[in-house]
């Protein structure tokens, strides 16, 4: 009923509180005088004050005492005033009461709906990050002070290959990822310290793996933690190695060929003077020009290594991947001599037909021709150009350097003058012929332009 009461409207209230106050009336007129009943105003007091105002339920408390005053016993004028406040204190005092109760029940249900409201979104947050933990590729695990494992995804079992999940839960982490029980050594300054490392880990078996892991160190109450994300990196440095290797082995290859044309033309210009000396002097029948002649030839037959641009099969390169991966290496060295490097190239690029890798390779060994040749200038800009004609991709590099004095000898291996071993143009032409594309030079008015030409995929 009380609970009915309390949500009901404020017309509904009001009017109980009137049949209240009328009912107490009536019943205190036919006792009369004989006998007090002025505790049955409180009734519609404390019912009032639920819908009254503090002013209203002060203006009801004095309409009570006043008709309480009708059939109160008779008395001195001053006996009847106070009677007369006191019972409207007293009935002024059970209304705020009730408000100040009904104020604190709205407040507490109020406070309660936020705590459910709050352990709702709590255990919602809590459940997602369940989820996302435990179907997260990645291992996460947290550890303790002492290096214990406290939780640990099925990731992170999968991982150190222990069979049994949730068996991780209360190992020593030193057994498995030794680096993580090195930074718990760290006095509590680390506390705090958010950072990526690569190091070694150990599975459950035995087996070593490249561990690259994100991890981070906090204080709970119980103790200082650490909390870490960790991916097997081995399959990923497998291929950069195997990379590497095939950039060696392409480019010993490379550099062999290029040695071996030098000492075949060598060869070929010392067999010309040979056998001019042999027509000239009339040396035919000389041993010592025969023993010059045989090692001549010796060196030919060493020289006859030669290098063709094979057509392997080469898999698609996305030329916007391998040019946005060119831009994150080479723009912050011309930042730092003050240069600008400028794009153009169209909304959407084809893929060609390439090496990601090594076209990567020639861009870079490319954009380092232009960056020396601009460090004395005081313009310093480098242009990549893209343009499409028909099945033909070219990526233009124009900079703004002094330009190419001799543009027949770019192309040359082991050319005089060159920084380093002069290979680079040389190696970067025949990798692109390699790709079934070409490399060249394009004289222009102001700087020095070259061309990489592949066919679109």
């Amino acid at each position: 009923m009380l609970a009915r009461l309390l949500k009901a409207r404020r017309p509904t209230i009001l009017g109980v509180t009137f049949v209240l106050v009328v009912v107490a009336t009536l019943l205190d007129w036919a006792i009369g005088n004989s006998i007090s009943l002025a505790t049955l105003y409180i009734a519609p007091m404390m019912i009032g004050a639920i819908a009254l105002r503090p002013a209203e339920t002060a203006t009801l408390a004095i309409l009570c005492s006043y008709l309480r005053s009708w059939f109160d016993a008779p008395g001195s004028s001053m006996d009847l005033t106070l009677r007369f406040v006191f019972a409207a204190l007293a009935y002024l005092a059970s209304g705020l009461f009730i408000t100040a109760l009904l104020r604190n029940h709205v407040q507490a249900v109020q406070h309660l709906s936020q705590i459910e409201s709050e352990q709702r979104r709590r255990r919602d947050a809590e459940e997602q990050l369940r989820v996302l933990a435990e179907s997260s590729p990645a291992a996460i695990l947290t550890v303790d002070a002492g290096g214990i494992v406290l939780g640990a995804n099925a990731a992170a079992h999968r991982l150190l290959m222990i069979l049994e999940n949730g068996a991780l839960k209360g190992r020593q982490i030193i057994e498995y990822i030794p680096f993580l029980a090195d930074a718990l050594r760290l006095d509590d300054t680390s506390v705090g310290l958010r950072t990526a490392v690569k190091c070694q880990g150990r599975r459950d078996n035995g087996e070593i793996f490249l561990a690259h892991m994100w991890f981070s160190a906090y204080r709970a109450p119980e103790g200082k933690r650490l909390a870490a994300i960790i991916v097997d990196s081995s399959e990923e440095m497998r291929d950069r190695e195997e990379q590497g290797l095939h950039q060696l082995l392409t480019g010993n290859q490379i550099a062999t060929a290029a040695i071996a044309h030098e000492v075949r033309n060598m060869s070929e210009a010392m067999a010309m003077l040979c056998e001019d000396l042999r027509r000239r002097h009339n040396l035919g029948q000389d041993e010592a020009l025969r023993g010059l002649d045989s090692l001549v030839g010796g060196l030919e037959a060493i020289a006859s290594f030669d290098l063709q641009a094979g057509s392997n099969e080469l898999d698609e390169a996305p030329l916007q991947d391998v040019l946005d991966n060119f831009r994150i290496v080479i723009e912050p060295a011309w930042r730092e001599i003050d240069g600008t490097v400028r794009w153009q190239a169209p909304a959407r690029l084809p893929s060609v037909r390439a090496d990601p890798h090594g076209l990567l390779q020639v861009c870079l060994n490319l954009a380092q021709n232009s960056l020396r040749a601009v460090q004395e200038r005081t313009v310093r800009e480098l242009e990549v150009a893209v343009s499409q004609q028909h099945r033909k991709v070219m990526v233009r590099f124009q900079d703004s350097g002094p330009g190419v004095v001799s543009p027949g000898d770019l192309f040359r291996p082991f050319q005089q003058g060159a920084i380093g071993s002069g290979l680079g143009l040389y190696v970067s032409r025949f990798l692109i012929r390699r790709y079934g594309g070409d490399l060249r030079f394009e004289p222009s008015p102001e700087g020095s332009c070259f061309v990489i030409e592949l066919d679109s995929v």
